[in-house]
């Protein structure tokens, strides 16, 4: 079994990102300087992901809600204004968070570190904080889409 300490958690993170969103959304995004470029305020979606086995773990994808609607009408080849509902927002942002989760799985079992994917859990609100405590790594990296800001956390532990 590999070193969890060793693995490129934010390379992977990044490129698992930005495939998903180029190739099911259609939407190229930038990396931001820093995460913090990417903060979201007001209402937002959170998607997440966990995966446990050999190392545990969870990966968050946040969204601002206006955009969060933007991607489920690229994702379903629809206009904003043609969501009707949460519904569909949720899914989509559901099945985002576990494309780039499952990614990050794939490539923790390539390293020694065979886990299973939990099923996506979707947050939404305007004032909210999700707190996460004793993870021996963490990855946080902030996406720009025109003026859309997008972090992605990445939390994991080795439990083997």
């Amino acid at each position: 079994m590999g070193d969890i300490q060793q693995l490129d958690l934010k390379s992977i993170a990044v490129n698992s990102t930005k495939q998903v969103f180029q190739t099911m959304l259609s939407m190229p995004i930038d990396v931001a300087a820093s995460a913090s470029e990417s903060t979201i305020s007001g209402s937002r979606v959170v998607g997440s992901v966990g995966f446990a086995g050999d190392v545990m773990g969870s990966i968050y994808i946040h969204v601002p809600g206006s955009f969060a609607k933007e991607m489920a009408a690229a994702m379903l080849g629809m206009e904003p204004d043609e969501i009707e509902d949460d519904d569909e927002v949720n899914d989509v942002i559901g099945e985002v968070s576990n494309m780039i989760g499952g990614d990050l799985k794939s490539r923790l079992c390539d390293a020694g570190f065979p886990c299973q994917l939990s099923i996506p859990n979707i947050t939404r609100g305007t004032d909210f904080q999700i707190d996460t405590i004793g993870w021996v790594r963490h990855e946080r990296i902030g996406f720009k889409k025109d003026n859309q800001g997008i972090v992605v956390d990445v939390y994991v532990k080795s439990v083997a």
